[in-house]
Formats: structure tokens, sequence, C-alpha cells
């Protein structure tokens, strides 16, 4: 009974008033975590969802979960994806595919059911074995700090337990649960991580799952006083001019450290730490050489590296690194700004007003693609692909070709010139908004 008194009392750091969602799967940890919210009296909802890609296995899942809502008058909600379709359709992974499927329909699940939260299942294991992946894969001071236990509407009040205590939690009370026959399997990255390199690591290192979820933790505080620190840096080495930027060389060279604070000022224009050595290359060589991301290029000209917007022609993604700023495109200009909540929403078309709170920068002004899709504001949550949209408004072909759409987090936000997304409306809670004026040029 331990963990359910560690969890009660991480619990009331989240001061959440109202019903919180919460995504079970049917596996031991997010039984575990239903069952503890059931025990200290939160009011919350179920979600789980069938991906139909383990048959009967998975239908048992779905059956398990339901049964145990109905037992103890819990409010259960489900859905079923062909997800195999999706996969093909986007050309997107399994993993990939399943994590928008469920997260977009959580999303919409909490809108009209008026869940305050998503809560998820994930731990202190998850955690380490996100920190493992990225350390793999290169990361920044961004990537050192795990899963982090808010995000937006989304809360994990289990990250602080491993894996242990759930499985000794579960044993203790009797919590029910179904095994996952692919968590066997290395298959999956995730997987292999778990099965093959933490295994290893405890052997030699018993207490390294506590051991480096308290380390996260530290590090997560480390990345406030680093942030603070970047932003001052930003505005002593980033100088904006019109719509591009410009780093005094011999200024970045004086300062310390040089690699760490490039990498910093560059990656929001979508260069990869990959593409760092090369720009470090730029501070020593002659004027016109350049390196270039899928958005912008950064080009020695003089006692500068000026960081421009590529073309239009060649590129059809614009990162938006924060607010205030303009990007054009080769017919319009975006303008974006931060503001207080309007008395009134304007509703002209090429105005755009979206509740702050609902994104997180960078944000990503794109051309639309086939496969895309939104909820189209006033539709009550409707799923609607863009090119059937485009149909049903009967645009032209020269004209839907020079489309643009507005993306964070991989979710549309708004069809630049045409509609918002539901999600992303104002409402009545809404504190601050991102407003942005479309333009032509």
């Amino acid at each position: 009974m331990e963990l359910q008194e560690q969890f009660k009392k991480n619990w009331k750091k989240f001061a959440i008033d109202g019903p919180v969602l919460l995504g079970v799967s049917g596996g031991i940890d997010s039984m575990v975590t239903a069952t503890l919210f059931a025990a200290v009296g939160i009011d919350f909802g179920v979600a789980h969802c069938n991906f139909q890609l383990r048959g009967a296995e998975a239908d048992l899942d779905e059956q398990l979960v339901r049964d145990w809502c109905n037992t103890n008058n819990i409010p259960f909600h489900t859905t079923r994806f062909d997800t195999k379709k999706w996969c093909e359709e986007w050309k997107k992974g399994t993993q990939e595919t399943a994590r928008i499927l469920r997260y977009e329909w959580f999303e919409q699940i909490c809108s009209i059911h008026g869940y305050s939260r998503l809560a998820t299942a994930h731990h202190a294991n998850d955690n380490v074995e996100t920190l493992l992946m990225n350390l793999f894969k290169g990361t920044g001071m961004n990537g050192m700090h795990g899963i982090p236990e808010r995000n937006g509407n989304i809360i994990r009040p289990l990250l602080f337990a491993t894996r242990d205590s759930i499985v000794a939690y579960a044993a203790a009370v009797g919590v029910v649960y179904r095994e996952d026959a692919s968590n066997a399997t290395d298959a999956y990255l995730r997987n292999a991580v778990r099965l093959n390199i933490l295994p290893v690591v405890q052997q030699s290192f018993p207490n390294a799952i506590q051991s480096v979820s308290d380390t996260i933790g530290r590090l997560a505080q480390a990345q406030q006083l680093y942030n603070r620190a970047v932003t001052q840096e930003r505005k002593r080495l980033l100088e904006q001019r019109g719509n591009d930027y410009y780093i005094p060389i011999l200024k970045l060279q004086k300062s310390a450290p040089v690699e760490t604070l490039l990498y910093e000022l560059v990656t929001p224009f979508g260069f990869l730490p990959t593409q760092l050595p090369h720009v470090l290359q730029l501070l020593d060589a002659e004027s016109g050489h350049y390196v270039a991301s899928q958005s912008h290029r950064i080009i020695r000209n003089r006692d500068f590296l000026i960081i421009t917007q590529l073309a239009t022609e060649l590129a059809d993604m614009i990162v938006i690194e924060a607010a205030p700023c303009t990007v054009s495109t080769n017919k319009h200009d975006f303008t974006f700004d931060i503001t207080d909540r309007p008395d009134e929403v304007p509703l002209q078309n090429d105005l755009a007003c979206i509740d702050l709170s609902k994104i997180e920068f960078p944000i990503i002004l794109r051309r639309w693609h086939i496969g895309d899709y939104f909820y189209p504001l006033g539709m009550k949550m409707k799923k609607k692909k863009l090119s059937k949209y485009f149909i049903d408004q009967k645009i032209p072909l020269h004209e839907k070709e020079q489309v643009w759409v507005l993306e964070a987090q991989k979710r549309i936000v708004w069809i630049a010139g045409m509609r918002l997304d539901e999600r992303f409306k104002v409402n009545n809670g809404t504190k601050q908004v991102l407003m942005i004026k479309m333009t032509v040029s």
C-alpha cells in the first residue's frame, strides 16, 4: 500500500479542478493507475482504444476494461481503429500511427464530455527508456529530461513509480490485467531497450531505474535555468532584420560555449544536430558558403551568419519559432502576434484567433498534403479530410495547389484563409490568443 500513499501525496500537487480522462489499455500499468484513481477518490472516466491489431486478444483487452468500469461504476469510453488502413494511408509505422489516432480521439472525448485533463499511465521505467533512446539517437538539453510530468492538458501522475513497485502493488491488492504478447518481443525500439539493455545495466546497478529517474527530475529543474540562459543569449546574439536573422560571428566566437550556443540558435529553424559541424565550419568559411535545412539557409556573409527562409519554390514548410513575427510565402504574408483574449473573436477568414494554451512553439506553416485532415470549426468534432473539404467548398485546382496550413504538434490548426480547427478555438477559459493575420504580399 506504500505506492497508494505515494500516489495520493503526489496527486495533490496537480491541483486539478474537474474530472479527468484516463487512458487504459488493459495492461498492468494502466489498470494499476485506474485502481489508484478509484482508491483515492479521483473523479475520472476511462478511455480505451482497440487498434484491431491482435484479433481476439485485443477484444479481450477491451472487455476487461469495460467490465472493470462497470464493476466500479466508472464512465467508460471506447473506440475501434482500422490501424493498418491508417498506416498505409499516412505511410507511417504502426506505433506512430496508433499514437496519433489515440491522442486525437482522447482529445475529442475530453472536449465532448468536459474532462479537464487527460492522464496516462507512464511510469519511471518509461521515462528512463525515453532518456536512453534520446541519448543514443543524439539530443540536446530538451531530450535529457525524458517524459514531462505535465504537457499542456496531459498529465502523468504515476511517473514517479518504478515498474517493480507497480507489479508489487498489483499483486498486493489483486489488480486484474492482461499481458500484451507484443511486449515480449524486441521488434519495436522501446521494447529492445527494455528487454536487451536495461536488464544488463541493472545487473551492475540494481537501483539504476530509481537513480536515473531521480537524475531526470534534477535535469528537468536544471532545464528551467538553462532555458532562461538560452533566452538571454538569443536576445544578445540573434538580431532580426525583416524576415532574416543575423548572428555576429565575432560576438559569437567570444561567447562560450560556442558549439552549445550555436546549436540552440539554429535548431529552431529546422537544422539537425548532425548538421552542427557544418554550421560551425561557416565561422571560418568565405562569404557565400551556406548550410540548408528543409526550411532555411544559414549563409556566411562577411561578419555575419544570416539565417534566411528558403524561397517558397524550394521549401514547402516554414518553422515559426516564436511570436511576434512575420513570414512570407510566394503570395501571402503571415503576421503572428500574441495578445490577451479579445472581447469578441474575429470571424474573418484571413484572421485566425487561436487559444494559445492549446499549442506549443515551434509551430509549422506548410503546404497541405494528401491525407491531411482536421475538425472544422462549428462541426462538433467531426473529422474531415482536407481533400473532401476543398471539394465541398468548390475550391478550383489552381487555388487548392496554393493552400497553406498551420500545424502544431502534427495537428492541423488552421487552413490558412479558410477555416480554423475546432480543437484550437477560443473559449471562456482562454486567457491569451495567438492572432495570425494573412495578407496578400
